[in-house]
């Protein structure tokens, strides 16, 4: 797809800024590693070829009758006796780490947490799972989470501030009131509350954070609305009797799009952040679950085992550094005075 001439300068901008630029790539890598975690990080095989059979345990589970056992329950690909089966009457491809984030590794000398070792390469938590395998598993989760919050709650956000900044008057004024009380709840008292009730999941993080975050572009779209509601062109459409629905889409969030992407990294940013910051309180993902906020909270109860806040530490510094030098990079892009 080709660009126009105004996108084309915008990418020549965006180039421009070099450490914004190898930013997006490097993102892109953690970003393509997060989403092979289970193909990176797996105690199963990849594919297993047995007595002429093909397998892929790391997708489906097999009883361990089918490669020679006893018993009907699922096949522990750890066991020496089925490693035995297997390199016996067939091959096994294995994933480059053969810990998955819930694996324990029972064959270590050292008591959990252990050090970085050549079996666990950043060591284990107390639990005796692999640090990097978690870290893999908790950074997909993270951006998972983040990604969905940033789009849920900028499609809310541009909504109500389109609405409010075209129609102005009463809509736009109850709005603005109403936003002013609903930005004063307490958001972690409302997780803390919930969490007596129910147990916190993905899902219901994610909606009680965008019932909270959808107010960040707000107010953006509506200056943005109330800037242009009174052109020329747009008067002239409403005259020529074009719907309110058509100018919203077609001829007014086309500019306020431009505040609107400059702000998304940001938002990521801060969406990742939070889901970090909740589960380093307890109040996030079910116990168990990977999680960069959960490695964080491993490293302070265990004082005595720097490897795993150090490791959660630089994983999440770096993760929101680029995040930052991405959205620094966009901000310049989209600015006409750059344009040299």
């Amino acid at each position: 797809m080709k660009l126009n001439a105004v996108n084309q300068a915008r990418w020549g901008r965006f180039r421009h800024n070099t450490r914004g630029y190898w930013s997006l790539w490097l993102f892109l890598l953690l970003f393509i590693l997060a989403l092979l975690s289970n193909v990176l990080a797996n105690e199963k095989p990849l594919l297993v070829r047995y007595q002429g059979h093909l397998y892929m345990p790391f997708l489906f589970n097999y009883s361990e009758t089918t490669f020679g056992g006893e018993l009907q329950t699922a096949t522990d690909y750890q066991d020496p006796f089925v490693r035995k089966q297997l390199d016996s009457q067939g091959w096994a491809l294995w994933a480059p780490l053969r810990q998955s984030y819930n694996s324990i590794n029972f064959a270590t000398a050292q008591p959990f947490p252990s050090p970085p070792s050549r079996q666990n390469l950043l060591g284990t938590d107390s639990n005796g799972h692999d640090v990097l395998a978690q870290m893999l598993y908790g950074l997909r989760i993270s951006l998972f989470f983040g990604v969905m919050l940033t789009l849920l709650s900028s499609l809310i956000g541009i909504l109500i501030g389109a609405t409010q900044g075209y129609y102005g008057g009463k809509i736009d004024l109850w709005g603005q009131r109403f936003i002013e009380v609903w930005s004063g709840m307490p958001t972690l008292f409302l997780i803390i509350m919930l969490s007596s009730v129910v147990q916190p999941n993905f899902w219901w993080l994610l909606l009680i954070t965008v019932l909270s975050g959808w107010m960040v572009l707000v107010g953006v779209v509506r200056a943005e609305f109330l800037r242009t509601r009174n052109f020329d062109y747009i008067r002239a459409a409403q005259a020529m009797g074009v719907s309110d629905r058509m100018i919203m889409l077609r001829h007014m969030l086309p500019n306020a799009t431009v505040a609107t992407l400059t702000y998304m990294p940001f938002i990521l940013c801060g969406s990742i952040t939070t889901l970090a910051s909740l589960d380093f309180l307890g109040f996030g993902l079910p116990l168990g679950s990977p999680s960069l906020g959960s490695l964080l909270l491993e490293g302070k109860n265990n004082i005595q085992a720097p490897w795993l806040g150090i490791s959660a530490f630089f994983m999440l510094a770096i993760l929101l550094s680029l995040l930052i030098f991405i959205g620094e990079a966009v901000r310049d892009a989209f600015d006409p005075s750059q344009s040299r």
